[in-house]
């Protein structure tokens, strides 16, 4: 995994720079129109995405250890503001916040970025750590707004690039769902090329193929897929249902509905 946190914020910059030329251009209609995002129309997710930037803002001072950690309790008011806006506004201020919380990351020195810790579900994030999250959550939502307008969207590749090695020690055991009767697939991407092995049953996981015989060796089947990364990464949101899967993944449709109910998305 990319280790150097500037290429972490370089990524959010492009991918801020995508969300903004996806939704300049939309009317206001489009704007109040629905999104990929189950419930949420366009200006939703700019409104999540904006919210989500105030937060990380007041929330930086303590991952650098310059304050004391913020209580949850700040950040209602927060969300009630959001909420309260117009669609409109939430799309034109979450922009506005969203290239302001960049700047930001843009701005620490290496010393800064050095130094920053953060506790977050168990864990305790560094700097890639923490811009990682934001990366993940703003790539796939700039896909829910960009599938809207071209069903054939695709996360962006330089994101993709850096958070396929997000999926298997993070995301898959957090976001996957228990599987009945238990279920094995050999997962392979390409670009870039990933060999997993996934197993679901009562919990998910999944890590590097660790060969046939290993895998093999308690006898049961093992499903072969392949896909591009970036159509992994939106199997691990819930977001390759049928109408939305490349024709370059292959596999057995049923092994693909499998894979779907185990990442159902949120």
């Amino acid at each position: 995994m990319e280790s150097n946190p500037r290429a972490w914020i370089a990524t959010l910059r492009q991918s801020h720079d995508r969300l903004l030329s996806v939704v300049g251009p939309l009317s206001p209609e489009q704007v109040s129109g629905p999104s990929y995002c189950r419930d949420w129309s366009v200006a939703q997710v700019l409104s999540h995405l904006g919210s989500g930037a105030e937060i990380a803002m007041m929330m930086l001072p303590s991952a650098l250890g310059q304050a004391e950690p913020v209580d949850r309790a700040a950040f209602q008011p927060i969300w009630d503001r959001w909420n309260a806006m117009s669609p409109d506004d939430q799309a034109a201020a979450g922009l506005v916040a969203d290239a302001q919380h960049v700047q930001m990351l843009d701005q620490l020195s290496d010393e800064d970025l050095a130094s920053i810790s953060y506790p977050f579900m168990g864990l305790t994030l560094d700097a890639v750590g923490l811009i990682r999250l934001r990366l993940g959550e703003h790539a796939l939502h700039t896909w829910d707004v960009a599938v809207m307008l071209d069903p054939a969207a695709e996360v962006a590749p330089d994101a993709a690039n850096l958070l396929i090695d997000n999926v298997p020690g993070f995301l898959a055991p957090r976001l996957g769902k228990p599987a009945d009767p238990p279920f094995r697939a050999r997962i392979r991407t390409t670009e870039p090329a990933r060999d997993y092995l996934l197993s679901a049953s009562d919990s998910v996981t999944m890590a590097d193929w660790p060969g046939a015989g290993d895998a093999g060796a308690d006898g049961t089947a093992i499903a072969e897929v392949t896909m591009p990364a970036e159509a992994l990464l939106r199997l691990s949101y819930g977001r390759l249902d049928a109408g939305h899967t490349p024709a370059s993944v292959t596999a057995d449709p049923a092994d693909l509905d499998r894979l779907r109910a185990i990442f159902p998305g949120f």
